[in-house]
């Protein structure tokens, strides 16, 4: 609880059975009410993990994939009640020391939404962020600034934090199940006028930690580009997109039941 603001972690879980344990013990247990695990069809024993560890779990029968999964973290999270929801990947890649840095920027109402970025403080690169990585990430970032005229150090960090109110006024149900969901949900952010605070993070690369593949990630790229050019043409009146419209679906705050 931070200032009578309920906080709740999520984490969207896949084969995260060896890094989940390490990724909790970071997490601030007296600000952090609840901590809620999606796992996504996982092949490994994460969920069994996740239940010694005392988290509230949720599963998919069939992998929806990583965005398919973000829509189960928040519709669970406004479900419990949370005021402002961070998501925690339970890789180990970002470190949970952050959250009690990160809550105040929205529990005190200066943002909406913060995300945790790899730029800022220039050790990316010194972290082990693969140079294709890094230079796919400083490109993508400029081509989206300019097409949104925004100013984000990085528009691909997979560490976020939420108020309430801004995932109940999101079209967040049309945004695509994959990995440019990530992509899709801050540019909505922007698009719909909302507040975005940013913090410099660390980042750890090892083999446990989840990555996609060069193939993945050019197609991820293609997906953040078209995002970008609808955001662009929606603000123009030119073609409308049901990812920037304000009757696309929203996400129903009715309780998914835990595992």
């Amino acid at each position: 609880m931070y200032r009578d603001k309920r906080i709740v972690v999520v984490m969207p879980a896949y084969n995260a059975a060896k890094t989940l344990e390490r990724t909790c013990e970071e997490i601030d247990r007296t600000l952090v009410d609840e901590i809620v695990l999606v796992d996504d069809a996982s092949r490994d024993n994460t969920v069994a993990v996740a239940k010694d560890l005392g988290l509230h779990v949720v599963t998919h029968p069939k992998n929806r994939g990583y965005g398919g999964n973000q829509k189960t973290c928040y519709k669970t999270a406004l479900s419990l009640g949370a005021d402002i929801i961070v998501m925690v990947h339970p890789d180990y890649q970002y470190t949970p020391l952050l959250v009690p840095a990160i809550v105040p920027m929205i529990g005190n109402g200066i943002y909406d939404c913060v995300i945790a970025s790899r730029i800022l403080g220039g050790r990316a690169m010194q972290s082990g962020m693969p140079i294709y990585k890094y230079i796919a990430n400083r490109f993508l970032t400029l081509a989206q600034n300019i097409l949104m005229q925004s100013k984000l150090s990085e528009f691909h960090t997979g560490y976020r934090a939420f108020s309430r109110d801004l995932l109940l006024q999101l079209p967040l149900e049309e945004n695509s199940d994959d990995f440019v969901f990530d992509n899709q949900m801050l540019s909505q952010v922007i698009y719909f006028g909302f507040e975005i605070g940013e913090i410099s993070c660390p980042t750890k690369y090892f083999a446990e930690a989840s990555s996609i593949n060069f193939s993945r990630s050019c197609k991820y790229g293609l997906g953040c580009l078209q995002t970008a050019t609808a955001f662009r043409l929606a603000k123009w009146g030119l073609r409308s997109s049901r990812v920037f419209d304000t009757a696309g679906a929203k996400l129903s705050t009715s309780k998914p039941a835990p595992d």
